[in-house]
């Protein structure tokens, strides 16, 4: 009897219950009509023969390349959300700033007979340069911008990113210049080679091969150190954690400075594709990030580094498979779109992403 009083009744509930079967009807009109797009556009893209089977298998390595880079990125994002419920937008100036080391070390040390006598150990010294700079740079934001913020209302915190994303930003740009810094070539990652019909360029190996491993290894001390259960204690519900005698605050710090030296690998690793950096060259990046976390199911490192890998591989091979089957005008400059289409769509088929978002049951 109580619960049929407490069920809406009258014209407003009507009209609630034809509204939700539009929405949905909608939703898969959208869904269908999507499909069917992509599905044309790979299909004449495909029997046009426009691109030879070399092309497309350099395109697909590009793509895992740069979706290393997104996927170390949005692993930062994904962590922060993961234990503080909110956006790091300054993330992407984290990145920034990794990338900006990396040059100013790799320049010093291109200046040395060491770049050229042990290439790689002098790499390894700039990405431990990087990744130190990008974890103390995320510590410091953790602790000046976001800790006295705890408790606030989610907005507050979030104001608070978007502000220290451009005092980094124009900070860099006051202290270095706005000028496009371009990083020194690397002798021994000139060049290709074949593997299974795959030419592989060997920093795009370099880059894959350090990006696994460093997913590798936060998966491991995440899931199996005592650091790594702190961690998921305080995601989990940090009031129960700190009555468990888990140091909340030192254990947030953690989750920002690993999340900011993986940021600063990325930045070197971003580099050495791409060549170039300048102040301006945490956003975008650090925008497709975010949309790789989101893509894999925020709040879940292993979604976080699926939809890296994800969204660079659409965003490489997208313009070439549909849109220039759709006859598309300029498509290549279209990539970005592509990489936010493919958002889009993954969240109307999957509104939690690809793994979901990984929640407690009090707060699901």
């Amino acid at each position: 009897m109580a619960q049929n009083s407490l069920t809406p009744k009258g014209p407003l509930a009507t009209k609630r219950a034809l509204q939700l079967p539009l929405v949905d009807g909608f939703l898969w009109l959208v869904r269908i009509a999507a499909i069917a797009v992509i599905l044309v556009g790979a299909y004449n893209s495909l029997i046009s023969m426009r691109l030879s089977g070399q092309q497309w298998r350099d395109l697909v390595v590009f793509g895992l390349a740069q979706g290393s880079v997104y996927a170390l990125i949005a692993l930062g994002y994904t962590m922060v959300y993961g234990v503080l419920r909110f956006i790091n937008f300054a993330h992407g100036e984290v990145f920034m700033i990794g990338a900006m080391t990396g040059f100013f070390v790799s320049d010093a040390l291109a200046r040395t007979p060491l770049w050229l006598t042990q290439p790689f150990l002098a790499l390894l010294i700039v990405l431990i340069c990087c990744m130190t700079v990008s974890a103390l740079v995320a510590l410091l934001l953790e602790r000046v911008a976001y800790r006295p913020l705890r408790g606030l209302p989610r907005l507050v915190p979030f104001i608070t990113a978007i502000g220290a994303s451009f005092f980094l930003q124009y900070a860099i740009a006051g202290l270095f210049g706005v000028g496009v810094k371009s990083y020194p070539g690397v002798p021994a990652l000139s060049g290709s080679f074949t593997f299974l019909g795959f030419r592989i360029l060997k920093v795009h190996l370099l880059v894959i091969v350090v990006a696994v491993v460093m997913m590798a290894g936060l998966y491991l001390y995440i899931e199996k150190t005592k650091a790594g259960r702190a961690m998921r204690a305080v995601a989990e519900d940090q009031e129960t954690a700190r009555l468990m005698g888990i140091d909340v605050d030192q254990t947030i710090a953690r989750v920002f400075a690993v999340g900011g030296a993986l940021a600063g690998a990325a930045g070197l690793l971003f580099g050495l594709v791409f060549g170039n950096v300048n102040f301006f060259s945490g956003f975008l990046p650090g925008i497709k990030a975010f949309t790789a976390a989101v893509l894999g199911g925020i709040g879940n490192p292993i979604g976080a580094m699926l939809g890296g890998l994800t969204l660079g591989s659409v965003e490489s091979l997208g313009p070439s498979l549909v849109l220039v089957g759709l006859d598309i005008p300029s498509a290549h400059q279209l990539k970005d779109v592509v990489a936010f289409a493919a958002l889009v769509l993954v969240l109307i088929f999957r509104p939690t992403g690809i793994l979901g978002e990984r929640v407690s049951e009090e707060r699901g």
